[in-house]
């Protein structure tokens, strides 16, 4: 773990002026103003994330500590020590002030009774409106926001334009067209998968049961139902299979592949559709400069038309209940999640902002990469089941073991996805 104690403030642009929000620590006449002289902020921030985060962040403590008076004490975490780092922690009553949240973490440690809620502050702050619901929704437990949203990814479906444009096909709006031009792109080009399935790949799996109709699960009362079975979530997991077992569009080595093999085999060459994330075109470009420009992404369509959801991936800034000043914390939350810090870092990590006013210009963009991901994001993000054991149910790999049961012909999509339903909802429900 790399800690850094940043420096006291310089001069910044007014542009990264904080707003006031009530209660501040010093209890001025005017309402909101937060004095925290000689204190210090204990942040945690995943590594990786942002290749240039020792720079940014040394302009984040000096705009802090310009509005508050208080020094900024950044600890960078790997991801993956991350969630046992957090569990000791909480354990033990040492967690920082605020940390990085991954989105499928806050719900944990909200139930963990680790988390103080925010939603107070964020009313004050009339934001509720401007931030991208999806991180909304995976921030919020019991009905309570314990996650600002910052900064997130999501899954599109991404083709090589060169080759469509070849063929004179349009980006699929339907799982008809996928179909269809997946058999004009295994005619002309054999050599290539036309749609990588990978079986390894849980949050490739989802688009289509949201696209069909089906759920992955709901909470009925004090219970969570897995929907991995209904009718609707059978049709889409069933396409999505078929499009390797009928179709013949990707192979049966891809069974076993993640995510990273499906960046690899398409910056290659050997792939020319497949859900991709909106963090990968830089890399494609980075492991093959040649294919600058030749390929493009789209929405994931639904079974008969508009935005099949995706998965938002991505991070919340969190406040902590060991807090010891918490509108000193809301201040750097709001600092870091709204305005010119929160676009900046988008624009150097690859990520989108968790503020829907942000993404405004990124939407009208002409770039073929850039605006089909942040209309993915608006208008088709969507987020795993909200309750602390679903990450138990990742860990189990219970959906990538049903889709690899299917591809690999062990099971039908019924006996598959039966079984993983019943896995899911006895994690999902257990002490």
């Amino acid at each position: 773990m790399k800690k850094r104690l940043l420096p006291v403030a310089v001069l910044v642009t007014a542009a990264f002026g904080l707003t006031a929000c009530a209660g501040g620590s010093t209890g001025g006449d005017d309402k909101g103003d937060v004095s925290a002289k000689g204190e210090t902020l204990d942040v945690w921030i995943m590594e990786g994330t942002n290749p240039d985060s020792d720079a940014f962040f040394d302009e984040v403590g000096d705009a802090f500590t310009k509005e508050t008076g208080a020094k900024l004490n950044v600890e960078f975490v790997q991801w993956a020590d991350a969630h046992d780092r957090f569990v000791t922690s909480i354990a033990g009553g040492t967690t920082p002030d605020v940390a990085e949240t991954g989105t499928t973490w806050t719900a944990e440690f909200a139930d963990a009774g680790a988390l103080a809620p925010i939603g107070d502050y964020v009313d004050e702050e009339d934001l509720g409106g401007d931030l991208v619901e999806g991180l909304v929704t995976s921030g919020t437990y019991d009905d309570e926001l314990y996650g600002m949203p910052w900064y997130a990814g999501v899954r599109s479906l991404v083709y090589r334009s060169d080759i469509f444009e070849e063929l004179g096909l349009e980006a699929p709006t339907s799982w008809d067209e996928i179909v269809s031009a997946g058999e004009a792109i295994k005619a002309a080009h054999p050599e290539m998968m036309a749609f990588a399935v990978p079986g390894d790949a849980e949050f490739g799996v989802y688009p289509w049961v949201w696209g069909a109709g089906g759920e992955v699960a709901t909470k009925d009362g004090d219970e969570w139902v897995s929907g991995l079975d209904s009718s609707e979530s059978q049709e889409g997991i069933q396409f999505y299979t078929d499009l390797a077992l009928k179709h013949g569009f990707s192979s049966a080595g891809a069974t076993t592949w993640k995510e990273t093999d499906v960046l690899d085999n398409f910056a290659q060459g050997n792939v020319a559709m497949a859900l991709m994330g909106s963090w990968t075109p830089a890399a494609i470009v980075e492991k093959n400069a040649e294919l600058e420009g030749k390929f493009a992404a789209t929405p994931i369509p639904g079974k008969d038309g508009g935005i099949a959801p995706s998965v938002l991936g991505g991070s919340h800034l969190s406040m902590f209940n060991t807090a010891d000043n918490p509108d000193l914390a809301w201040e750097f939350i709001k600092l870091m999640t709204t305005g010119d810090f929160a676009a900046q870092w988008g624009e150097q990590s690859g990520y989108f902002p968790g503020q829907q006013s942000l993404l405004t210009e990124t939407m009208s963009s002409d770039d073929p990469l850039v605006a089909p991901f942040a209309t993915q994001l608006v208008d088709g993000g969507g987020t795993v089941p909200v309750t602390p054991k679903f990450g138990a149910v990742q860990a189990k790999k219970t959906t990538n073991t049903a889709i690899q049961a299917i591809l690999s012909g062990q099971k039908t999509v019924e006996q598959a996805t039966s079984d993983a339903a019943a896995e899911m909802n006895e994690i999902m429900n257990g002490n």
